[in-house]
């Protein structure tokens, strides 16, 4: 199934969440996604939050940074929040931007290293095993969740570099690619994810999301898209975001479900001036591409 979905940006305050999430849910979102940038909402506390708002769709965290929490904190924080809504939780992991990373005291020396360690415990404690090891950046000694949850979720990991795509592939269960992405740059990613799935031994496939920048309506979305374009440096490649009407959006959505996208997640611009409305024209794309 290809699925759509939507970010809340965390440009906006966390009061504005709730009809933003109600409007997705309604509007049939299949999946909608939350960033946790320094120093804005949380994680865990905002996708517990839609999930509670929500009926039917998921939700995704993309990413929550390794280096600012505890491995054992982590696991505890996706068991909780997956048992209360099994089945529909997305737990994504990731660097984090290593500039805040250091503005916290955070930063780790190899973040590869990190992620290595970090994620395959994270994917055990939630299959309910005791964990005793001495990592780098990962030490337990002898711990085990109370309350893992009935099937462990999937665990996902952020990747843009080749090293650290080519890494989820070995450690994760999915993927999430940032935006910017051009369906030529998302076959080479899924290239690096795959041969990463095939050195691990596990078999298999990661599931794959994938972001794009998008804006709804005329003339008013395209010069806001090209603005944000430009913040992000992406305007010299049109490819790498979309304005326009709903066909416009699905037909540059479908282009990445060519390329190897599972789930494709419209972003925003970071002034979108009705989350309400780009939440609704978000279900229909999503309802487009299922066609």
């Amino acid at each position: 199934m290809r699925r759509i979905g939507a970010i809340f940006q965390p440009a906006f305050p966390p009061e504005r969440m709730r009809s933003a999430v109600e409007a997705a849910d309604r509007s049939g979102v299949h999946e909608l996604w939350l960033f946790e940038d320094c120093f804005r909402e949380a994680a865990f506390s905002a996708a517990g939050a839609a999930l509670a708002w929500s009926e039917r769709m998921r939700v995704g965290i993309g990413i929550a940074p390794m280096p600012l929490r505890n491995v054992a904190l982590t696991a505890m924080e996706i068991a909780t929040v997956d048992r209360m809504f099994p089945g529909r939780f997305i737990p994504g992991l990731g660097h984090g931007v290593l500039s805040w990373m250091g503005q916290t005291g955070s930063r780790v020396a190899s973040p590869l290293t990190l992620m290595r360690e970090y994620v395959p415990a994270v994917r055990a404690l939630l299959a309910g095993d005791e964990l005793t090891t001495d990592g780098r950046y990962v030490s337990l000694d002898r711990v085990r969740l109370d309350w893992p949850p009935a099937a462990a979720p999937a665990v996902y990991a952020a990747g843009q570099g080749p090293k650290t795509l080519r890494l989820t592939g070995e450690v994760a269960d999915g993927t999430v690619i940032n935006e910017g992405t051009t369906p030529a740059m998302l076959r080479n990613a899924i290239a690096l994810v795959e041969a990463g799935r095939e050195a691990s031994g596990r078999g298999g496939r990661n599931d794959i999301i994938v972001y794009l920048l998008a804006a709804f309506g005329g003339d008013d979305a395209r010069a806001r898209m090209a603005a944000d374009a430009e913040r992000w440096g992406f305007a010299e490649d049109p490819a790498k975001f979309v304005a326009g009407d709903d066909d416009e959006v699905a037909a540059a959505a479908e282009l990445l479900f060519d390329a190897g996208a599972d789930s494709v997640v419209l972003q925003p611009t970071h002034d979108e001036p009705d989350l309400e409305a780009f939440m609704e024209h978000s279900g229909r794309v999503a309802s487009a591409v299922q066609g």
